[in-house]
């Protein structure tokens, strides 16, 4: 790795390993959508949503445009494509398709026993 890339790295990927930003996006994907269908599609609460769409938007994995008096979001497909393609080749290739990757941290894991 270059010489300073570990915090970037760092800072990047910690912005896409939250489950509420990787269900933004997956809806995002789908097509664009204000902060109101998203709470409604995710169940959520506006300020959790919003609390996760910044850090998104921030990193520019998530573009924001004014429609009206509605802010309306979508995916950044050029720079998440190739990382999300990646990510499935890996997975598909090396992981069992992500059975052999940790699914959740060991707090999430020791709640289910």
């Amino acid at each position: 790795m270059k010489h300073g890339l570990t915090e970037l790295c760092y800072g990047f990927f910690s912005t896409l390993a939250n489950p509420t930003r990787l269900a933004i996006m997956e809806l995002l994907d789908g097509a664009p959508m204000s902060v109101t269908q998203l709470v409604e599609a995710l169940g959520e609460e506006q300020s959790m949503v919003s609390h996760n769409l910044r850090p998104l938007v921030q990193c520019r994995l998530v573009h924001v445009a004014r429609q009206g008096k509605n802010r309306v979001y979508s995916i950044n497909h050029e720079t998440l494509d190739p990382i999300l393609g990646a990510m499935e080749s890996h997975a598909a290739k090396y992981c069992g398709n992500g059975a052999n990757c940790p699914a959740r941290s060991r707090s999430d894991s020791s709640r289910k026993e």
